[in-house]
């Protein structure tokens, strides 16, 4: 059982440097779509870079924050992330469906979505700026089937409902899927952080109030981050602060 396990995990790694990682193209509320960041943003002339409500990072290998980088700020939305230009338009209650460009089916693990208050102008920020709170997770969601098998069944696309009492104004979205086909070693999940700038309308009047820093999200070594997906488990420990449900 070990050895086929250990067989499994080494595969998997051999397999993920010939795997296309995805990215989060956009996303789409009540019909409107609004674009995030594309990675060839890096090859654009400066004065031509495109405006989008992602935030533009060094991704263009469509890379991962690995989990020895958990303390430092790339875990916020990806390595050198810089603010989005624009905003996606969404009222509290909404659906927000994400899209992504593909996703490899050996990557199997949870999608987290957390949301920060910009308290302003979000196109301003830098990562290091926002405290997060989680809004919504998921992860194995039949048995033996993933929330990323069903992302990928979707034609990579995936939602998140924004809290129904949730106060208007510009909030940051993280969309997250970690990686765990080799995450049952040390240092071997791989995570997708994707942000987006929010324009929150509604009449809500519940805001987060408090929040965790990105660089206190996780840890390298907590359950969740180190997990072994090749024993059939029927469930997941999910890191990260519990879910924030006060504007629920």
């Amino acid at each position: 059982m070990y050895a086929s396990t250990l067989l499994l995990g080494t595969l998997a790694v051999l397999l993920d440097t010939a795997s296309a990682h995805g990215f989060v193209t956009g996303v789409n509320i009540k019909g409107t779509f609004t674009k995030g960041s594309d990675p060839v943003w890096f090859y654009s002339p400066a004065n031509s870079r495109p405006q989008t409500a992602g935030w533009d990072s060094r991704n263009q290998d469509l890379g991962f924050v690995e989990p020895a980088a958990v303390t430092t700020s790339d875990v916020n939305c990806h390595k050198s992330a810089t603010a989005g230009r624009l905003y996606a338009n969404v009222n509290a209650g909404d659906t927000i469906e994400f899209q992504w460009s593909t996703w490899p089916d050996s990557h199997k693990g949870p999608i987290i979505n957390y949301i920060a208050p910009c308290n302003g102008d979000c196109t301003t920020l830098t990562p290091g700026s926002l405290r997060w709170s989680k809004i919504s997770q998921s992860a194995i969601v039949r048995p033996g089937t993933w929330v990323t098998d069903d992302l990928i069944k979707n034609n990579f696309k995936v939602s998140t409902v924004l809290p129904a009492n949730l106060a208007p104004g510009n909030y940051v979205i993280r969309h997250e899927i970690i990686a765990l086909h080799g995450g049952q070693n040390d240092n071997g999940a791989q995570l997708y952080p994707q942000c987006l700038n929010l324009k929150v309308g509604g009449r809500g009047t519940v805001a987060p109030t408090r929040g965790v820093p990105g660089t206190s999200l996780y840890t390298r070594n907590m359950p969740g981050i180190i997990f072994n997906l090749y024993t059939n488990p029927t469930s997941y420990p999910f890191p990260g602060p519990a879910l924030w449900t006060a504007a629920n």
